[in-house]
């Protein structure tokens, strides 16, 4: 590798890390997370033209963050000859020029450190805003906290490049549009704008557990984007037990991330699975957090119960020592604090391995005519290995078969098409 190669492979691995921090610490000055992420951008131009020959800074985060303010100021500079609106630029130029010392990389200290964690915190209700949909807010958290480039996003969800950069855009242009403030929510609006942050967080990690489509099961580097944002949420807002809930659930479902696929790649079920290969030390992490959202107090909400859900799982040895009527508890308590037919499909899951089969299969069939379901593939492959389990097998090939239809996932369909051939009388 050349040195200039390494050189800029150095900056991708700082781009990835500061790009959140650089975004947001702009974003409070201009009031614009999409003015901000080019401002930040033309830093980051800046460096893959400089470093390649002055060599990587002691602390780049920092000279980023530097270039990105001092481009900010310009740019302020500009917006007074143009605007002519000298004493609100003033103040704002004032302030900013506190922040684009030259010294600044020396000088950051403690409060320095609080802002830059106000800033993220920010910047993450900013991406999350409830008003952008759902896969805007996905698109927009990814850039704008993960550092992804449009091409890695559109990897990552089987789109188009040209997809996700208009999706992002017009996330964009709709917060500017909407003047959303860049700040975080005032009390009363606080609990519903971070479920927000939790559901986009959330779905990019669960993307990553079980691709929707495309030919890998598993994607990774999704999981741990998500962990990564999980984390630095739960340092910012310690004391919301559903954040430390969150975290404790994605750490435990990723600690079975090894275990999931076997060395062709191919799927491998929860009960099937190596317990050997699961990461003990994400266990431990994910058994502390669930642990800090207990002790937060109040009931738990749906995270938590799911992260509890897993810890039953992760605290089995051996999958006959699951306590599978805990499991049903626990579905019964989410399917009050966050009613979906999803749950209640969970929970015929759950009640199949702890009463037996047909007590399962009574409650998957009650879910048959759910609308919610009609195109959900793990409906008539729930229904297919409990009819299996009952000696069922013609009726079971029927139902593999129609989930294998379903899905949008090559490995999956691969997986449910064995799982039919395997209930044919010759096989």
């Amino acid at each position: 590798m050349t040195a200039q190669a390494a050189t800029h492979r150095a900056i991708e691995a700082v781009w990835r890390i500061e790009a959140a921090s650089v975004i947001a610490g702009v974003a409070r000055l201009v009031r614009d997370v999409g003015l901000a992420e080019e401002l930040a951008q033309d830093a980051l131009v800046a460096a893959l033209e400089r470093w390649p020959e002055t060599g990587v800074p002691d602390n780049p985060g920092a000279w980023l963050m530097t270039t990105a303010k001092n481009r900010a100021r310009d740019r302020l500079r500009l917006d007074a000859l143009h605007t002519r609106k000298h004493e609100q630029i003033g103040h704002e130029l004032e302030a900013l020029q506190a922040d684009v010392e030259p010294d600044f990389v020396e000088a950051l200290d403690a409060a320095r450190q609080d802002d830059i964690g106000d800033d993220l915190l920010r910047l993450m209700f900013t991406a999350c805003h409830p008003l952008l949909s759902t896969e805007a807010r996905v698109a927009l958290t990814l850039r704008l906290l993960g550092g992804l480039s449009t091409a890695e996003i559109a990897r990552a969800f089987l789109a188009s490049e040209s997809t996700i950069a208009q999706r992002i855009v017009r996330a964009k242009r709709s917060l500017s549009a909407a003047r959303v403030p860049f700040e975080v929510p005032r009390a009363e609006e606080r609990a519903p704008r971070l479920a927000s942050v939790l559901e986009v967080i959330y779905l990019i990690f669960n993307e990553g557990y079980s691709a929707t489509a495309g030919d890998d099961w598993t994607r990774p580097a999704l999981c741990d984007e998500a962990l990564r944002l999980g984390r630095v949420l739960a340092e910012l807002v310690a004391g919301e037990s559903e954040v430390h809930g969150l975290v404790a659930l994605m750490e435990l479902q990723a600690s079975r991330l090894h275990a999931r696929a076997d060395a062709q790649g191919r799927p491998v079920l929860l009960m099937d699975q190596d317990r050997g290969r699961w990461d003990s030390l994400l266990i431990r992490r994910g058994l502390a957090a669930l642990a800090r959202s207990d002790a937060l107090g109040g009931a738990r909400g749906p995270y938590a119960l799911q992260a509890e859900l897993a810890a039953c799982h992760a605290r089995a040895r051996a999958p006959e020592d699951t306590d599978w009527p805990r499991i049903v508890a626990l579905y019964d308590a989410l399917a009050q604090a966050q009613p979906s037919p999803v749950v209640e499909l969970n929970r015929a899951v759950a009640v199949g391995m702890a009463f037996g089969p047909q007590a399962g299969l009574d409650l998957a069939d009650a879910l048959a005519q759910d609308p919610a379901l009609a195109n959900y593939h793990w409906l008539p492959s729930v229904r297919g290995d409990l009819l299996a389990k009952l000696g069922r097998q013609a009726e079971a090939r029927v139902e593999f078969e129609r989930a294998a239809g379903m899905t949008r996932n090559a490995r999956e369909r691969e997986l449910l098409l064995a799982r039919a051939e395997a209930m044919r009388p010759d096989a």
